[in-house]
């Protein structure tokens, strides 16, 4: 199938590995030009050359998304090398503070907000003026099960997930109409750098593999994810894809599961 991304010109944050970098991939693959971006220069360089990129299709920046200063010059950096930006791809977060809430103070969930929430927002304020102009953007947030179905040991995180929806929600009302389409994705349980580090936590609490600490985590922890496995980057970026092209022309303000189950309601 002809998803019509061929042309398009797509900026995925968190690209260094996991759903970002298995998304630049499959936008590749598609025919789009792709700028990636990541925090650490080293690691977002490797990344890049793990990429089966045609020559000029493939930029590789390095930012710290907490910074405006430093998503500025991410803009001007795409912009000189890659052109106008009509698509983006925000993957960037992190697991953030974890515990019950009466053990998070201030600075667990600012942290938290900064990156799970605010970065979206500078992300998406920076590039928003080319995405409207393109006439046929598209935004993609990542989000999570945790947005619908709030876990007690990880709140700061559920809320800025939750954040992402309201976020994604309120943006395609105000562009709809001039062809900006915004969407979300909520994986759950995706066998990324994330979840490889929450299990080897399990294992050494647990005092077993990380295999066993995934078992016990799914039977305990996400007993409604049917599928009883991670899932894959791969089938996050698949959905990321369509929401992205053409193929998805009449969707918008919408959010798309990909959890294997986990969310026990409608």
């Amino acid at each position: 199938m002809d998803l019509g991304i061929a042309g398009r010109t797509a900026l995925v944050t968190g690209g260094d590995s996991g759903i970002g970098w298995s998304t630049a991939a499959e936008l590749l693959r598609e025919g789009a030009t792709v700028v990636l971006s990541d925090r650490d220069p080293e690691k977002l360089d490797e990344a890049a050359s793990k990429l089966d990129a045609p020559a000029g299709r493939l930029h590789a920046f390095a930012a710290d998304l907490t910074d405006p200063e430093a998503i500025a010059e991410l803009h001007r950096s795409a912009a000189a090398s890659a052109g106008p930006i009509d698509t983006l791809v925000h993957c960037a977060g992190i697991t953030g503070a974890q515990g019950k809430f009466h053990e998070i103070g201030d600075d667990g969930w600012i942290s938290t907000l900064d990156i799970d929430l605010l970065a979206p927002v500078r992300v998406a304020r920076a590039f928003l003026d080319e995405l409207r102009a393109s006439g046929r953007g598209r935004i993609v947030f990542i989000a999570s099960e945790d947005a619908v179905q709030p876990y007690d040991d990880e709140l700061p995180y559920c809320a800025a997930k939750a954040g992402v929806l309201a976020l994604a929600k309120g943006l395609s009302r105000s562009y709809a109409r001039e062809g900006l389409l915004v969407n979300t994705v909520s994986p759950a349980f995706i066998r990324t750098p994330m979840t490889d580090a929450m299990m080897d936590r399990r294992a050494e609490q647990l005092g077993s593999t990380r295999e066993e600490a995934i078992r016990s985590f799914l039977d305990e922890e996400r007993p409604f994810l049917e599928l009883k496995r991670r899932g894959t980057p791969e089938e996050v970026a698949a959905v990321i894809a369509f929401l992205c092209s053409d193929r998805a022309s009449f969707v918008t303000g919408s959010n798309y599961r990909v959890d294997g189950g986990s969310v026990a309601t409608l």
